[in-house]
Order: structure tokens, then sequence, then C-alpha cells
């Protein structure tokens, strides 16, 4: 069956289902698709839009929802299924593991799917969700991410160690797309249980812990004191601000040693460069506690992302880069996890000179370099992005930039100069607006502010 008649079948059966749900008879439900008779679902497999939204109202479906059931491809094809079969799941999963190290996502996910098509077992089925949530994660397809884990965490008997790294990505995704609340609860959920299951082993004290558990525990630390950070700016008190502040600075300054600790033990480059955002995401907490001047933390920020001078040449400094004096590192890692943690020192020093000239915008520029310090920690995160094809960031970055814009613009209008976007700049801005839904209203008030270039619109 072609894909044009599989779409076609798809269409005509939830048009059935609408009659069924509503009650309908044949002559009401073509009325309410504006369809005829004959011809519910066209010909070619390919509806309008307005047929898809007709059809979600009928079945009180969100539209995207009818659109992906429409849509979506088969898995595997007919013909590939026995071939997947026979590699065997064991197979599928070493290359959706090689791949995802690679960074060819997009072939992990259609390993992805193989494996989810030939799982037998709940444990199978939950590792292919797992390994799907991290092709999606590699793309940037964050609310894709958040139904594979949870489709992961709905099977039984799948064991403590899936379930424990699909309940990390779990609270992962939902800091990524800022529901900071969720992410913090999960995150709690995390380190109960860590903590739980060290109480009820009799041995925990004297066995070595496994690796998967470590990493669990530096992780939702990680995850709670960032979510932590982040709910700072929702304070409604400075009472409330400082007290969110000084457990996000208790979180991460132990998320640091976690990770710290794994590096010496496994010598992971990602280990290294998450310890080192860690430590970022402490500074700008004790900012915000009041234990650090945002003069004297912005210096450290701006000596600590100055290092990375050239990202075509790999990114860092000469010399060591982040290694030498640094508390967390003591020997040379040049790798990207650690020019990824100097993007997210980039928006924490931007997130502390936001914050230290919101009390006072009449003088956020000409306090000590506020709007200066601002503007080199934005453009030096927009550049890792890009580097690094990091949507998260790019969010950041974007976010960023447009408070800095409209700060000025509130007590100089003369000095905030046009933002103009050419194509790649839209490109960029479209595909974050796609990706973070707490992010749209932002990105409309760019286009809608800015001078698109002609090649860009």
């Amino acid at each position: 069956m072609s894909n044009g008649d599989l779409r076609k079948q798809r269409i005509e059966r939830m048009a059935k289902l609408a009659r069924v749900y509503r009650g309908w008879s044949a002559s009401q439900l073509c009325d309410a698709l504006g369809r005829e008779p004959s011809r519910v679902a066209p010909s070619s497999g390919n509806p309008k839009l307005d047929l898809v939204a007709r059809l979600a109202e009928a079945l009180d479906w969100e539209l995207g929802h009818v659109a992906e059931s429409v849509w979506e491809e088969r898995c595997v094809g007919d013909g590939d299924a026995p071939a997947s079969r026979a590699r065997g799941f064991a197979a599928l999963d070493a290359e959706a593991q090689e791949l995802h190290r690679g960074g060819a996502f997009r072939a992990m996910e259609r390993v992805g799917l193989a494996m989810r098509h030939i799982a037998r077992t709940g444990r199978e089925r939950a590792i292919a969700a797992n390994r799907l949530a991290g092709a999606y994660d590699g793309f940037g397809r964050y609310a894709r991410v958040l139904d594979c884990v949870r489709e992961g965490l709905a099977e039984r008997n799948i064991g403590a160690d899936i379930r424990t790294m699909l309940t990390v990505n779990l609270a992962n995704a939902n800091y990524t797309l800022w529901n900071l609340h969720e992410a913090r609860a999960i995150s709690d959920a995390i380190l109960e249980n860590i903590a739980a299951g060290a109480r009820d082993d009799v041995h925990a004290a004297a066995a070595p812990r496994a690796r998967i558990e470590r990493v669990a525990e530096a992780f939702g630390h990680a995850l709670r004191g960032h979510s932590r950070r982040r709910l700072i700016a929702t304070a409604d008190s400075q009472r409330e601000s400082e007290a969110l502040a000084i457990l996000a600075a208790h979180d991460l300054r132990v998320a640091a040693g976690l990770y710290a600790n794994l590096f010496d033990d496994f010598g992971d480059a990602q280990y290294a460069g998450l310890a080192e955002t860690a430590r970022g995401g402490e500074l700008e907490a004790r900012v915000a506690a009041g234990e650090i001047a945002a003069e004297d933390a912005l210096e450290q920020v701006l000596e600590r992302i100055d290092r990375v001078v050239d990202l075509g040449e790999g990114g860092l400094g000469e010399g060591d880069g982040l290694a030498g004096d640094s508390p967390v590192i003591d020997r040379p890692v040049i790798e990207s996890p650690l020019i990824e943690s100097c993007g997210w020192w980039s928006v924490f020093g931007a997130n502390i000179a936001m914050r230290a000239g919101d009390a006072d915008a009449a003088q956020f520029a000409e306090r000590s370099g506020l709007e200066q310090a601002l503007a080199i920690c934005t453009n030096k995160a927009a550049d890792i992005a890009e580097h690094l094809d990091h949507w998260p960031m790019r969010e950041r970055a974007f976010t960023l930039e447009w408070f800095r814009r409209q700060t000025i613009g509130r007590f100089d209008p003369a000095e905030c100069a046009a933002w103009t976007l050419d194509s790649d700049d839209v490109r960029v801005l479209v595909g974050t607006m796609g990706r973070f839904p707490l992010f749209r209203a932002t990105g409309w008030a760019i286009l809608d502010r800015a001078v698109i270039a002609a090649s860009g619109a």
C-alpha cells in the first residue's frame, strides 16, 4: 500500500470514528467536514488544512494530533520488518548507541523506530522509547522526547536501570521546555529514590555504587538546582527569590562535585562540561542570594568565556582552555562539552547583568558596564549555539538579546539600533519558535519589530 493510500485510509477511519463519537448521520458528518459523501478523503490522500481542522473539531482532538495520525509513516516497511527482526533487538540497540555517539540523529531515529517495531517485551519497548528520545533530543524535537520517555515509563517490568534513565530524561525534557515545576518535582523524586535505596541496602556503604546511580544523582541535583535558578525570575518577593537562590546554589555546588568525581573516574568529557555548567549556575544563584556582587561575578564570567576565542579552530584559547585554574578540571580537556559549558556561562552572565540592571533600567548602561557585559555574553552565547547547533542555547540568546534591546529602548531609543535579521537568522528564529512553545510570543515580537533582510523573507 502506498503512503497516499495509507493516509486516505486513515482519514476515512477517523471520519467514521467522528461519526460514532458525535452520533451523527452520514449527511451530518459530511456537513461538519465540508465534504461530499463519496469523497470524505481526497483521492491523493493529502488533505487540506481545513479538513484536518474539521476532523480535529469533530473528534475533540488537538489539530496536531490529527495531522500526526494522518501523516505518520510506518516505522518499518513490510519488506524491512523481517530483516530488522533477523538482525535482532540487541544489534539494533548497539547501532543506535553508536549513531548517538556520532551525532547521526536522523539515522538513530530510523533505528529506534525499527527497535520499537520488533520489541517484544516491556523492557525492549522501554529501551526503544529511550533511544527514540535520544534521537529527538539530538535534533531538538523536545515535545517528542517527552512523549517517548512517558511511553517508556508506562511499560511494566523494565528494570530499575532503564526506569532511572527514562526518569532523568523526563526531568531534563521538562527543564528544556521550561516546565520548571515539573522538572523540579521529578528531580526531587529521583533523589528521594536514590536516598531510599541507600537506606534500604544494608551493604550500600561498603559496596561500590553503580555508575548509572551516580549519574542519576548528579543529574538530579543539577536539574533541581537549575530549575530553582530559573524560577528565581518568577519569585513574588525578595525573600522567596533569595530562598530559591540559596537552595539552587547548594544543589549546583553538589552537582559540580558529583560530576567532577565522575569525570575523574571515567574520563568522559561530558561530565567535565556538566560540572563547569553547574559551577556557572551556582555563581548566578549566589549573586541572586546576595552573596556576591553582580560586577564581581561578571568579571569571573567574562574571564571564563574570553577563553573561547575561535570556534572554527576548536573553540578554546591558548593554553589549556578551561583547565588549569578550574577546581573541577585539573587537566586539559578540549572538547565540545566544555565549549557548551562556556555557552551556558555566557547565559548565566547575561542573566546576572539583566537582573542587576532590571532594578534601575535608567542606569543600566552606566552601571559599571552592565549593558556591555550583557551584549558580550549574549553574543558569545549566540556564537556557541550556532557552532554546536544547540537549540536551547539559541532560545536563550534570542530571549536575552530581545530583553537587551527592549531595555535600551526604554530610556534611550536613539541607541537602540534596528535589529536586522538575515535569512540564516530567520531560519534559526523560526526553528526556535517551533521547538519552544513558551518562546513563540517573543519570537513573533522579534519578527514584528526586526528588519528582515530581503533574502530572509
